[in-house]
């Protein structure tokens, strides 16, 4: 289902996570729950995996992660201040001691000039440390891009562990 090096990726997150004593939640909006299928592709993440939330809508959004509604409307769905407030509470409506979160416009349509197609904004949260961004755009079609988010995820998960 996912490539090699994504579930390496993930085999090497799972490892650091067990190695620390460090459990680890999603927060997905456009990925539409990979991540954590990536991180569940590899055999025993259930010591580490606490839990994934898909929150496609802003509602869910605000529901399931306590993403305050006014800064959904002020700031888009796909901005940092959305995806940091996505990590944090991941963090915070589970057990994990890690999380990562990311919201983009995946494609084919909904972008703008602002805000173009490919737009990703990641972050991975640490409880009772850092919060750790990132913003990119990722070419190609739907699937690549959603892909590249995945990729991106992980990359910046083990960048805090490390």
């Amino acid at each position: 289902m996912f490539d090699k090096p994504l579930v390496s990726a993930a085999a090497d997150i799972l490892d650091a996570c067990r190695a620390a004593g460090l459990s680890l939640a999603t927060a997905e909006s456009c990925t539409g729950g990979l991540i954590a299928g990536c991180l569940t592709a590899v055999p025993g993440s259930s010591d580490v995996m606490d839990r994934g939330f898909v929150t496609y809508s802003n509602q869910a959004k605000t529901d399931m992660l306590g993403v305050p509604a006014d800064l959904i409307n002020a700031e888009g769905a796909v901005s940092e201040a959305v995806v940091r407030a996505m990590a944090e509470g991941a963090l915070s409506r589970s057990s994990a001691t890690l999380s990562v979160a990311v919201t983009g416009i995946a494609g084919p349509g909904g972008g703008s000039q602002s805000k173009p197609v490919g737009l990703v904004h990641v972050a991975a949260a640490r409880l009772g440390g850092e919060v750790l961004h990132q913003r990119r755009v990722f070419g190609g079609d739907r699937d690549a891009v959603r892909l590249a988010a995945v990729a991106a995820a992980l990359a910046l998960v083990k960048r805090l562990l490390d």
